[in-house]
């Protein structure tokens, strides 16, 4: 499942916006939360857009208001308006068309990637947009190490423009057993590696916890001694990037705690793709698992 392939669409899109008040029971899945809305400030929340393309983004910008959330994500830039029009931001912007299979990792893609980047930094900064995500791209038979020497090369000149705008370019690491086969950003330490030879703080890493606990697992730790290069959280339920509770594996409040415990002031996002007949119930229930 990625987002150029959302498998699950909803019935009843226009029915997803009716937000009420009281005690709700999705019986389907044995879940009950409440359905007020009243958020603790020490989380920021967001959602990735593509979990939600069934909705017209006017109508998710609304939710997203209704539920407490400060910003829809992964938004190209014709899209940043709508949401400011809506009092929300856009905590990550999309980047590249290349998308995530041909990124800084392949010296052939360079041009392209600079000339793109080099627009987008200002343009974002001038909509007070202050991340922008990057992809490594595949590894098409190329040496871990090779690559990250590619990537560093590309993304230099980068950094030091969005060090001027004050933005990050940020690298999301991704699986590359289930969802993202081949992809070369797909551990940790490889984008930490990446991030010290860079030695910038306009270059971070979105530590994506669906993603990482497929492929390494011991999460809390990981974001305990690796916290500094992280700028930005995703969720996703594993297996099967659904829903974030009891349906699944991870302990996702112990994770959110910890979060919070290192002092980190970003934004998280909920990317997983609703089961409900109506998502934004699945989208409340997130947020107020991760509201810790």
């Amino acid at each position: 499942m990625n987002r150029r392939n959302l498998l699950k669409a909803s019935a009843i899109a226009g029915a997803s916006l009716a937000i009420g008040c009281g005690t709700h029971k999705d019986t389907s899945q044995g879940t009950i939360f409440n359905k007020s809305t009243s958020l603790k400030d020490k989380v920021n929340h967001s959602a990735c857009r593509w979990c939600y393309n069934d909705i017209p983004l006017e109508q998710l910008c609304e939710s997203a208001q209704e539920l407490g959330l400060k910003s829809i994500e992964l938004l190209d830039p014709k899209e940043w308006d709508i949401a400011i029009q809506y009092g929300l931001t856009c905590a990550i912007s999309n980047g590249s068309p290349l998308h995530i299979t041909k990124g800084f990792n392949d010296y052939k893609y360079h041009e392209q990637l600079y000339s793109e980047y080099e627009a987008l930094i200002p343009r974002a900064a001038d909509k007070g947009i202050n991340q922008i995500i990057v992809f490594s791209g595949n590894r098409n038979g190329l040496d871990d190490k090779k690559g990250l020497e590619n990537c560093a090369v590309g993304l230099d000149k980068l950094v030091r423009i969005a060090e001027r705008y004050n933005v990050k370019l940020v690298m999301e690491l991704l699986n590359s057993k289930v969802d993202h086969i081949d992809y070369m950003c797909d551990r940790t330490s490889w984008g930490v590696a990446l991030a010290e030879k860079l030695g910038s703080e306009s270059f971070s890493l979105l530590y994506d916890i669906y993603h990482m606990q497929i492929m390494e697992g011991d999460v809390i730790r990981t974001i305990q001694d690796n916290h500094q290069y992280i700028s930005h959280y995703h969720t996703g339920g594993v297996p099967g990037r659904n829903e974030i509770n009891e349906t699944q594996e991870l302990n996702y409040k112990a994770i959110l705690r910890a979060i919070v415990a290192t002092g980190y002031k970003g934004f998280v996002a909920q990317e997983f793709i609703p089961t409900r007949q109506d998502p934004i119930e699945s989208l409340r229930e997130g947020v107020m698992i991760c509201d810790v």
